[in-house]
């Protein structure tokens, strides 16, 4: 038997509610990462120039298989 004072909280990607711009993957996705929102978008938006539009899809996937938060 085990009495575990201490337990960790599961983190778990969701799409935010409120810090979102299109569907609100790239914010859900800094809270996750504990980095600022920001940084994700300017990253995706150099990934979809650097790869073709390839990010383009990914970000679609994204947006469609990440649940969103609780209210």
């Amino acid at each position: 038997m085990t009495n575990s004072v201490y337990t960790p909280e599961t983190k778990k990607v969701r799409r935010s509610r409120t810090d979102k711009m299109l569907t609100g993957v790239c914010g859900g996705w800094a809270t996750y990462l504990g980095i600022d929102a920001t940084v994700l978008r300017i990253g995706l938006v150099a990934a979809v120039f650097l790869s073709a539009g390839i990010a383009i899809p990914i970000y679609v996937a994204a947006a469609i298989l990440t649940p969103e938060e609780d209210s």
